[in-house]
């Protein structure tokens, strides 16, 4: 029986069987020369598990998706799988040939050129210098680094270092292909490029295991997903249904710490006093938030957005100066960081009135929301009087966009309406 044969007998590429995997955390680093010397009679360190019990199994040729927060245990499971750590107990079993990018430039001598380093590489993931020599013009085409590849890799950027991480890895034609957080350092051109490259392998029946906190990336190439917390697996199955689970615990808002009675008149049963998250936060403090929420139209906690619905932005804020002119709004966020779109009060006509210090003001901005691709968008709030910032709160609040029926290429699914107009009513009779 061939290779090829053989690993066509196999139903599974991975199999997970009450896999645990413990690490040994010192507290000093003299306790581990403590235990040498007393030849284990006595433990001086704790046991840490990254992993514990964890059983699941990948399918030849499917996208198989690790989801989970840093420290799920994710990149211990993809470790396993390429056979860099063995596990405590239980059992790891792979059939086929795998290629790895998990951590940045693993692999790599930083003193050797880049085309030493493919030969390197190559030859770690079980190629020979022949096979190597027959791909190495397509590796250096599609890693696209110039005559970076005669200089030594410690003078790479970050996002170098992965373009030829990557270039070796797929062009080792691999039959589990495993990518770690690896592609979140290169640029928009590349990451557009290795996700059509991961497409055409998944065509090709390549069994592909991604680990990525981009929703959006997870959505569009996987089939299944497993979730991780803790090191114990807390849902496995569909790929839409784990990850909606997923975010809405991510993105549930915490519970509101108690507060003084807020001050009466028609918002203040209205009034918010918490705030999800704050990243970075900066202003002259003229004013500040109280509480920042988004909501559904019914006003309740909203975990996740839907193409053509109306959700609720509430910020509250509170004056400590005079302000004779304040604006308040935020700026929407896709998941790459970048300004998706911005809304303020004064550019929707309804400006702020004057503010008198100790003022408390509530202000609810209704938006309807249209077909976005399903990837997760923040809120950053902002307080501005007299040309100066007040108050900026870098994504405060965090909501995952859901699948719509629609298909979304790109950002946004414009509303269009087609009409086929006929030029001619009465065409002459063709000729056959």
């Amino acid at each position: 029986m061939s290779a090829h044969d053989k690993l066509g007998s196999y139903v599974n590429a991975v199999e997970f069987d009450r896999v645990s995997k413990s690490y040994s955390i010192y507290e000093a680093p003299g306790d581990r020369l403590k235990e040498l010397a007393v030849f284990g009679s006595r433990s001086f360190h704790r046991d840490f598990r990254a992993l514990n019990d964890l059983s699941f199994s990948i399918r030849r040729g499917e996208v198989f998706c690790i989801v989970g927060e840093n420290g799920s245990g994710k990149s211990t499971a993809l470790q396993l799988i390429a056979g860099i750590l063995q596990p405590t107990s239980g059992e790891v079993r792979v059939n086929g040939r795998v290629s790895a990018l998990l951590e940045l430039g693993a692999g790599f001598n930083p003193e050797f050129t880049g085309r030493e380093n493919v030969f390197l590489n190559g030859a770690i993931l079980g190629l020979s210098k022949r096979e190597i020599e027959a791909r190495y013009r397509d590796i250096e085409a599609f890693a696209e680094i110039g005559d970076f590849i005669d200089r030594p890799v410690r003078t790479y950027s970050s996002g170098m270092v992965v373009r030829l991480a990557f270039a070796v890895a797929i062009h080792a034609e691999p039959e589990i292909l495993l990518v770690d957080e690896a592609l979140a350092v290169g640029d928009t051109y590349f990451r557009h490029r290795c996700m059509r490259k991961v497409h055409e392998l998944r065509a090709r029946g390549v069994t592909i295991v991604f680990v990525s906190h981009s929703s959006a990336d997870v959505k569009a190439i996987g089939e299944r997903a497993l979730w991780l917390r803790h090191g114990q697996a807390v849902a496995l199955g569909d790929i839409d249904d784990v990850l909606d689970r997923y975010l809405a615990a991510m993105t549930a808002p915490s519970a509101e710490p108690s507060s003084p009675q807020p001050p009466q008149g028609a918002s203040a049963n209205r009034l918010i006093r918490s705030i999800p998250n704050v990243d970075q936060r900066h202003g002259d403090g003229r004013a500040e938030f109280l509480g920042v929420a988004v909501l559904n139209e019914y006003e309740e906690p909203l975990h996740l957005m839907m193409p053509d619905s109306k959700i609720l932005v509430r910020l509250s804020l509170q004056a400590s100066k005079p302000l004779a002119r304040p604006d308040v709004g935020f700026v929407l966020r896709n998941h790459l960081g970048l300004d998706f779109a911005e809304v303020c009060a004064a550019g929707e006509g309804r400006p702020l009135p004057r503010l008198r210090p100790g003022e408390i003001v509530t202000v609810d901005f209704l938006v309807e929301i249209p077909e976005l691709y399903p990837g997760s968008f923040s809120f950053t709030p902002w307080i501005i009087s007299e040309g100066s910032v007040c108050d900026w709160i870098d994504n405060a609040v965090t909501v995952q966009m859901g699948k719509g029926e629609g298909y979304v290429y790109g950002y946004v699914q414009w509303p269009v309406r087609v009409e086929m107009n006929a030029v001619n009513e009465s065409p002459e009779p063709r000729l056959v």
